[in-house]
């Protein structure tokens, strides 16, 4: 049973036996097994023959008439989405003061939404990665800076084979561009009522921190956290349509093994943090994460939960800032105290097998599902950043079956029906 390598230097998406494939992008539930080789390009461009690259995918038998379907196996090549309006990036020596392009007027200072986003993104991943390392006790990260020359750039740090991180990831980028319908979609839910009104490409600028810390112990819990700010302009075929914009965000804990006194820690910070604003705010974003983190094609939850928003625009943005602010600041005291409990216990090649496991779901629900990887694949952001989530190292089993009792079947138990730790 051979462990695949996933590492984040890959420059594509994957190699996926599929049984159908209904669309240029969208992954049916029957994907089981992963592999990354060297297809996609690095910075796909609207204009370069790169970003015309195929992705090439291996159908299985089926049945029925149709693209890839019949007796046998056949080869397709399908185009990748389209990248039409995001910028190659361009590698910087320093960080800047701040991404914001000066033509954004009023939008440039530091006062605006904006520009506190930026600094709060900004802090937050100075704090984070100061805690992550101090975890480490030696370990430090490695830091890229970059920036496109229409406006915006990003930070993006990783920490790789350290003494308890296997891979942490945190990274903030601030984007300007515009999107295809496809991708608007993407960051959008479909049911969205003014979908129908942006038929052609939609302008936007988005700002966001984006972090996966995956640990080396299977009893230290993997964490992913993520806050955006995101605006739309008028469509160019629509001049004059009302600005759009939107938070979203969320932190979640996937753990292979329970100790139930850290998961009920880990949601009381979270809901702390919800209460102070909205007491509403911690059961509905509970459960939405809940359903956001499911796995279809598995029937289960990619972890044990924490909280997840997203297209939240009906409070006032004063507030809503405040409160990603407020979130963003929880996830070092939510999670810290975890790691430092659980790095040095000593553990198995059986507890690390399962580890290796239930990584493999977190690829799978990342790759197939995730909207935010989905939204970066399609606007032609940067690979390395956007792939950053994956860990180095993950395993599938043909048909594993946990044990009944045992506390791997508790894990798998919790992830297919949820629990309400608090």
């Amino acid at each position: 049973m051979a462990m695949a390598a996933l590492s984040s230097s890959s420059s594509s998406l994957a190699f996926f036996p599929l049984s159908s494939f209904p669309t240029p992008f969208r992954i049916p539930s029957t994907s089981a097994t992963l592999t990354f080789p060297s297809f996609f390009p690095k910075s796909p461009t609207p204009t370069s023959a790169s970003s015309r690259s195929r992705m090439m995918m291996m159908m299985g038998r089926g049945r029925g008439r149709g693209r890839g379907r019949g007796r046998g196996s056949s080869h397709i090549f399908l185009p990748p989405p389209k990248a039409v309006a995001i910028e190659k990036e361009t590698p910087e020596n320093e960080r800047p003061s701040t991404f914001l392009r000066e033509s954004d007027g009023d939008n440039h200072s530091p006062s605006s939404v904006r520009g506190r986003f930026e600094k709060m993104i900004r802090d937050a991943q100075d704090s984070v990665c100061q805690a992550i390392e101090a975890a480490d006790g030696g370990g430090s990260f490695k830091e890229d800076v970059w920036s496109r020359p229409g406006g915006g750039g990003g930070i993006s740090r990783v920490l790789q084979d350290g003494a308890v991180w296997e891979k942490a990831g945190v990274n903030v980028s601030v984007v300007y561009g515009v999107m295809p319908p496809e991708a608007y979609r993407a960051a959008k839910p479909a049911d969205s009522a003014d979908l129908n009104h942006m038929p052609g490409p939609v302008p936007f600028f988005a700002a966001g921190i984006s972090s996966v810390l995956h640990p080396k112990n299977p009893f230290a819990p993997t964490l992913h956290f993520n806050y955006r700010y995101f605006e739309t302009d008028a469509p160019k075929d629509a001049p004059g349509a009302p600005r759009q914009w939107w938070f979203g965000g969320g932190t979640d804990l996937t753990p292979a093994y329970i100790f139930e006194e850290d998961v009920k820690h880990f949601h009381s910070v979270q809901k702390s943090a919800c209460d102070k604003f909205d007491p509403s705010f911690y059961p509905r974003f509970k459960k939405w994460c809940d359903d956001y983190f499911y796995i279809k094609h598995r029937g289960e939850r990619r972890g044990l939960g924490g909280i997840f928003f997203d297209d939240l625009n009906n409070y006032d943005q004063e507030m809503l800032l405040s409160f990603a602010t407020e979130c963003s600041n929880s996830v070092v005291p939510a999670y810290l105290p975890i790691i430092e409990k659980r790095k040095n216990m000593p553990f198995t090649d059986h507890h690390k097998a399962w580890q290796q496991l239930r990584r493999g779901r977190y690829v799978e629900f990342n790759l197939v599902y995730d909207r935010g990887t989905t939204f970066g694949l399609k606007t032609g952001g940067r690979i390395e950043s956007i792939l950053v989530s994956l860990p180095l190292t993950a395993r599938w089993e043909y048909d594993h079956q946990p044990e009944e009792g045992s506390e791997e079947w508790k894990l798998l138990d919790a992830c297919i029906n949820p629990k309400e730790w608090i």
